[in-house]
């Protein structure tokens, strides 16, 4: 097996607590939470090929980094797991903290489905609108 580009963590496999497929013409994604990792990974069928790292704290989540492999870069890849990221943290009762520019941003062109995710005291620190929701 050949090293992951996304570094060793992305060889652990903790047990998951949940998972989203989310389909392509190009190819079949698996979004899954892996706590034990602290973040969701997005996965080509066994092949981890992006993540978003998180850290938990009561009824928050705060969305820290997200990073895609190289070769799937540019496809939609981190579109897909952000989206099922942040419905998961819906069907939780979670209130997102959007730390990561990259999912800051896609909340920002989303925000009829996402917006209200974050708490609306907080959306300032995040030069988000104040918005509905």
């Amino acid at each position: 097996m050949a090293p992951s580009p996304l570094g060793q963590a992305a060889l652990k496999w903790p047990p998951l607590r949940y998972a989203r497929r989310v389909g392509s013409e190009v190819a079949e994604y698996k979004v899954v939470d892996a706590p034990g990792n602290e973040r969701f990974e997005i996965r080509a069928g066994d092949e981890v090929i992006g993540f978003t790292q998180y850290k938990r704290r009561g009824h928050l989540i705060a969305l820290i980094h997200t990073e895609v492999s190289p070769e799937d870069a540019g496809k939609g890849v981190a579109s897909r797991l952000i989206s099922a990221t942040l419905d998961t943290s819906r069907e939780h009762g979670m209130a997102v903290l959007p730390f990561c520019p990259f999912v800051r941003g896609y909340i920002e062109k989303h925000p009829d489905e996402y917006l209200d995710l974050v708490p609306a005291e907080f959306r300032k620190d995040f030069r988000l609108p104040a918005g509905a929701g």
